[in-house]
């Protein structure tokens, strides 16, 4: 069997092929042959970029951030998360535009200052997906512009030292959100 690539570390690549493909994901199986000689088979799920916004504000106490509850099919359960999304039907578009219209659809809020902070692997192990993490400031409260599936989905603004208990009590358990609020402390922005 002719390899189609070698990977940086040695792996070759023998075959590959679509297992399963919609408009929001593709999942790919590859057979590789590993630099110790062993013949493998991996399933990949390939997600295009996405963006992650943390919605930071002053409230009369001060800091805030602005958070969403939607029900998540796959676990059953709604969730507490940072506004988030991919623009599946426009792939090409700007990591920044992404982030200004899923903050605006989700929560009616527009951004005077949104700044890219850094970006990180969903999934590494099994996905080819990257988000962009996105502090939002200045904002100013317009109406929501929600697709369809989101209906359900409410917003509501929190101290911010309520998202650090939050996290601690076990409330919110989204990994994307959890790993942008990490990442916006690491950096001291919040």
């Amino acid at each position: 069997m002719m390899a189609l690539k070698k990977t940086s570390n040695g792996t070759t690549i023998l075959s590959t092929r679509t297992a399963y493909e919609n408009r929001w994901l593709k999942i790919r199986e590859d057979i590789l042959l590993y630099p110790n000689g062993k013949e493998g088979l991996y399933g990949i799920v390939e997600r295009g970029e996405f963006a992650v916004i943390f919605p930071l504000g002053d409230g009369p106490e001060g800091k805030t951030v602005t958070l969403v509850n939607q029900y998540r099919y796959p676990v059953d359960k709604s969730l507490w998360e940072l506004p988030m999304g991919m623009w599946e039907l426009n792939p090409t578009a700007a990591p920044e535009d992404v982030a200004r219209g899923e903050l605006e659809e989700e929560t009616g809020l527009r951004a005077q200052h949104i700044q890219n902070v850094g970006s990180f692997y969903q999934g590494a192990g099994y996905s080819n997906q990257k988000g962009h993490v996105f502090l939002a400031t200045g904002l100013s409260q317009h109406a929501t512009q929600r697709e369809s599936t989101e209906i359900d989905m409410m917003t509501k603004t929190f101290p911010l030292s309520e998202m650090t208990n939050m996290i601690e009590r076990g409330e919110i358990v989204c990994m994307v959100s959890i790993a942008a609020y990490g990442v916006l402390c690491a950096k001291k922005l919040i």
